[in-house]
């Protein structure tokens, strides 16, 4: 059975660190607004994000090396999109 043996919390209470029995953990770190900005685990994984001023997120990377970026208009509608495949969207709003 896989116990937990540390877990750490923020002031907004989402987990910030977790450990268990087995020797996998885990990090996040969050703004100030609550948005995961950044992810780590004990398998090497990680995932980085960043938000505009309306919570939007507008950029994600992970250790693969993969990658988002979007635009948001004032009314917060997704009007681009592209990632690290070459992928590019437009849109109409």
């Amino acid at each position: 059975m896989v116990e937990v043996i540390k877990q750490e919390f923020d002031s907004h209470g989402n987990r910030t660190y977790y450990e268990d029995s087995n020797g996998y953990w885990l990090k996040r770190e969050y703004d100030d607004n609550g948005n995961l900005i950044y992810f780590e685990n004990s398998n090497g994984y990680w995932s980085k994000y960043d938000y505009d001023t309306n919570d939007n997120e507008i950029y994600y990377e992970r250790s693969s090396g993969y990658w988002i970026k979007q635009e948001f208009d004032s009314n917060n509608n997704k009007i681009y999109y592209e990632n690290s495949h070459g992928e590019q969207i437009y849109y109409i709003v």
